[in-house]
Formats: structure tokens, C-alpha cells, sequence
């Protein structure tokens, strides 16, 4: 990691997600850039459940860690409007923010992503829910494909390399320095690495390491509200007309006894629900492929939980819920029919042979979902359900699969100045999921743009 040709100034960027790799494409002509993530490269990450097959190894795949981030093992949708995906908006205003949207799209069209999609109307969609307390948002939206994301990434991993990025793969670094309050560089395995920029973007699964960065350096952080919920599996006819609308609909709606705001998030049209892997425990998760299809649609239904005293960690909590899921599924993520759920019983295999619904996966324990998360999320969950079926009738069926838990973990938020670096140190800039300012692919890497320029325009001064 020495100075390169021309004695350009080097940035350090930490995470190869969307954000540290849109980042160094801004970067590269501009400055010596080094990406530095702890996991492996796109083509070497592997998971049996993401092949369709058992695997009780999960928390040695590379689901989260790797060239691409947590992304880069999804089935690769690009929501593209700014109002989706995180809080972008409240800091740079909606018009940048879809500009910025829009360079990511073009690079990911770039690289082997879906280019235009045709307008579908929505009014009809958008009336059924409005009259039933129910938000529908209007997305454009592509979707790349668990089965074709892996390409994408990789060719824009190897355009980076021709350009003079270098990545150190399965690496991780172990803090960040400052000398006289600007970051100087990171440390790996004990040895100073200089820098005259860094930027973190260690992805969600990095935020609490971040965290503790930014309170070494005295950095004020603030804990963001956590989503928990179910993955839910109905057979793809049911949901047929609305992803007919978007490919990844999204219904909002608040719920009558809590009046707590519950969402549908990241569908998966004839897609396969994956195990997914939590420090504390296991869950469940989605995938849609482009040449792979099942019979089923599924989704995440999310109820967001925010914390003040004598808590604030949400984090924290959510790793709580998580732990009990896995100690009643012996390690295995929890399904149960929704019907089952409704009369208070636990699912068997035996009642669920007698759905219609299929499971798309089957490493997981029959159990009473009730037991493991908390009455007030249960609940919320039922009434959304419910409320749901109004207008995407079938949705609520006793037939319906419910997997949990599925916990969208948060991550703290540090205070930050133009272009998202840090308040307290100089040329020390947070980008991404791990920031607790984005959340999804787009608004991640629109987010390490926005660094980026920040960055050039000090080294061009």
C-alpha cells in the first residue's frame, strides 16, 4: 500500500458493498484507492440455502461479508425512487439524491443490469389500498437476479482493477487512526496502514464496529429504529396482480390497536425464502432468480421499533428476539401457518402437509411463532395481515407460511458534516447501510457517490 505513480493521494476505503464500491469508482481516477473488506471475492461466495439446499453452516457463508456486501448475495433489486430505502433525502434533498440515483443506475446498466423497464399504470392498485388505510408507493424498480447479480458485480469489480483500485480481500481492519483530528490511516493485524482519506463503509453487519469507531474519536452517534417481523410465503398466484404493478410492491400501513407502522418489503415474485444469519441467531430471508422460479411469492412484513431510555441500543433488543427464536428452533428458523397462529397452536409438519403452500424452505422447525416474538409485534403482524388482504385478497389464508423471526437490524447513525464526514474528525467520511443513513443497494451507493465527490473535492483544491 505504497504511494502510487505521481505520489497521488491515497484513499482508504473500508467494505466492498455498494457503497465502497461506487465510492472507489468515483475515486479512481482521482487518487490511489484501496477497498479493504473482510470477506471474500464475488465469485467465491457460496451458501448452500441460497442453492436451495439445507446448510447448517450458515454463519461460515459469506452472506453478509464479501465484494458486493449483503447485496451482493440478494436477488439484486434496484429501488430507484429516493423516498425508498433510507433517509438520503433529509441530507443532500430529493432532487440530488435522484441524480445520484440515477449515476447508479447507469453504472449498474453498465455492467450487465436491466436497462429501461416499461411503465406500469398503478392508479388502480393505489385507489384499492387507498381505500382500505393502506399507502401504496409507486416505485420504478429493476431486478437483477440472485442468478445474475454475481456478473454484475464482478464486472465492476474487474473495470475498478484495470483502473488502479486495488482490493485486500478477506482482511479486516481493526480500528481507524487520527493524528491532530484528520484520519491518518487504518490498522490490519497490528500495522499501521496510511492514508490521507478514509472512508468507512463497513455495511450493517459492520455498524456496531463503526460505532465504536466513532465513540473512540468522540463522534456523536444516534441508535436508529429496528424492523422485526416474518417472511411470508403465498403461492405466486395470489400476488400475481400486484407484482404485475412492481416487481417489489410496497404497502404501508398502521395497524388499529398500536396505531405502529407496518410494511411489506423486499418481495420475491416466484422466489425461494434463504436462511439468513444474525450474530445472536438464524432467520429467514428472500431470493428471486431470473432463469429459477418456484411457485410461491414471498415477502418480508416488518413492524419498526424504536427505543429511548433506559434503552436506546434497538440493536440490542433485536438481538434478545433473535436468541429466543433460535433456542426454540434449535438453531433453525421458525415457520408456522398463519392459521395456526390465529387458533394459538403450534404448527407440525403434519398440518403443514396439509397446506396447499409448499415451502420453499424446509431446514427449519415447526413452532408457535408467538413464543418467540414479542405479543405487541404478533399482534401488529395479524392486524397488517388483515388489513392487506383487503386489497391482495388471499394474502391472510390460514394456508399462508409464516417464517420467523426476520429482523432488519439498525445501525448507529454518527454525526456528520457536507459530503457525510464525520463532525469531529477531518477526511473521516461514513457511507452506507452501516451509517444508519441508507438502507438498500441504490441509496447505499448513491451515498458513497456523494462521499466520494466530497473527497475530490478536497484533493483537487
Amino acid at each position: 500500500m505504497k504511494r502510487g505513480a505521481g505520489n497521488r493521494q491515497k484513499v482508504i476505503i473500508v467494505g466492498a458493498g455498494p457503497a465502497g464500491l461506487l465510492a472507489a469508482h468515483m475515486l479512481a481516477d482521482h487518487a490511489d484507492v484501496t477497498i479493504v473488506e473482510k470477506g471474500r471475492d464475488i465469485g467465491r461466495r457460496t451458501c448452500e440455502v441460497m442453492k436451495g439446499k439445507d446448510c447448517i453452516y450458515c454463519n461460515a457463508c459469506s452472506v453478509t461479508a464479501g465484494v458486493g456486501g449483503a447485496g451482493g448475495m440478494s436477488d439484486g433489486k434496484l429501488n430507484l425512487n429516493p423516498l425508498i430505502g433510507g433517509d438520503l433525502v433529509d441530507f443532500i434533498g430529493m432532487q440530488r439524491t435522484q441524480e445520484l440515483f440515477d449515476m447508479v443506475d447507469d453504472y449498474f446498466v453498465e455492467h450487465g443490469a436491466p436497462g429501461e423497464v416499461p411503465h406500469v399504470p398503478s392508479d388502480g392498485l393505489q385507489q384499492s389500498a387507498a381505500a382500505n388505510g393502506i399507502e401504496f408507493i409507486p416505485i420504478k424498480q429493476k431486478h437483477i437476479g440472485s442468478d445474475m447479480l454475481p456478473r454484475v458485480i464482478g464486472s465492476m469489480k474487474a473495470d475498478m482493477e484495470k483502473r488502479g483500485v486495488k482490493f485486500l480481500l478477506n482482511t479486516t481492519v481493526e480500528s481507524v487512526t487520527a493524528q491532530n483530528d484528520k484520519a491518518s490511516g487504518v490498522v490490519i493485524k497490528g500495522k499501521h496502514y496510511p492514508a490521507d482519506y478514509v472512508l468507512l463503509a463497513p455495511g450493517r453487519s459492520g455498524s456496531t464496529w463503526l460505532g465504536g469507531q466513532m465513540k473512540k474519536f468522540g463522534v456523536p452517534i444516534k441508535y436508529m429504529p429496528i424492523d422485526v417481523g416474518v417472511r411470508v410465503e403465498v403461492p405466486a398466484v395470489v400476488y400475481e396482480e400486484a407484482v404485475k404493478t412492481n416487481w417489489d410492491p410496497k404497502f404501508r400501513m398502521h395497524t388499529p390497536t398500536y396505531d405502529d407502522l407496518v410494511r411489506t418489503f423486499c418481495t420475491c415474485p416466484y422466489g425461494f425464502v434463504v436462511q439468513d444469519t444474525y450474530e445472536s441467531g438464524v432467520g429467514a430471508n428472500g431470493h428471486s432468480q431470473r432463469n429459477c422460479r418456484s411457485n410461491n411469492t414471498n415477502f418480508s412484513f416488518l413492524t419498526k421499533i424504536g427505543l429511548t431510555e433506559p434503552l436506546e441500543n434497538t440493536n440490542e433488543y433485536g438481538s434478545t428476539i433473535a436468541h429466543q427464536a433460535r433456542t426454540i428452533g434449535g438453531g433453525k428458523p421458525l415457520l408456522q401457518r398463519l392459521g395456526d397462529l390465529k387458533k394459538g397452536q403450534r404448527s407440525t409438519w403434519e398440518r403443514l402437509k396439509r397446506s396447499y403452500v409448499e415451502p420453499t424452505l424446509r431446514y427449519v422447525t415447526p413452532a408457535d411463532i408467538s413464543m418467540a416474538l414479542p405479543h405487541r409485534v404478533v399482534t401488529d403482524l395479524l392486524e397488517g395481515l388483515d388489513m392487506l388482504d383487503r386489497v391482495v385478497p388471499g394474502v391472510a389464508s390460514d394456508a399462508t407460511l409464516l417464517y420467523a423471526p426476520e429482523i432488519k437490524f439498525a445501525a448507529v447513525r454518527p454525526e456528520t458534516r457536507d459530503h457525510f464526514e464525520t463532525a469531529v474528525v477531518d477526511n473521516l467520511f461514513v457511507a452506507g447501510d452501516g451509517a444508519g443513513v441508507t438502507r438498500g443497494i441504490v441509496p447505499a451507493a448513491a451515498m458513497g457517490i456523494a462521499c466520494a465527490e466530497g473527497i475530490i473535492a478536497r484533493i483537487e483544491k
